[in-house]
């Protein structure tokens, strides 16, 4: 069964994602967003234990945000376009990856720290 998490950015006081998929086992985390024809707003994928990603097979732009352990944005890649790949994020332990857009409506920057909570 799905998890799903919503997503704060406490520093901007802006909603990245409100209904955000987790993705933590190894079969989630390699299907990623394979599964669906585009990210929605206020939808995103989660992926536990990924700092770096790849683009392969993704047939639309995504941002991305890279956390630590703690939810403080580490890395930020706007508008990553199929095929890419960001190989790694300094000090990131988690991914999350958000419909294009995104970042520049909650202007999430790296510093900023994100709350990962239950839905309300």
């Amino acid at each position: 069964m799905d998890r799903y998490v919503r997503i704060t950015n406490l520093t901007r006081g802006t909603t990245l994602a409100t209904r955000c998929r987790v993705a933590s086992s190894l079969r989630d985390r390699a299907v990623g967003l394979l599964r669906t024809p585009e990210v929605r707003t206020g939808e995103g994928l989660l992926i536990e234990r990924s700092p770096s990603i790849h683009m392969f097979f993704i047939r639309y732009p995504i941002d991305v945000v890279f956390v630590d352990r703690t939810g403080r944005v580490t890395r930020t890649v706007s508008r990553l376009q199929p095929w890419r790949v960001v190989w790694w994020a300094r000090g990131a332990r988690d991914c999350i990856e958000l419909r294009a857009g995104a970042l520049e409506g909650t202007r999430t920057a790296p510093g900023d720290q994100l709350s990962i909570g239950p839905l309300t």
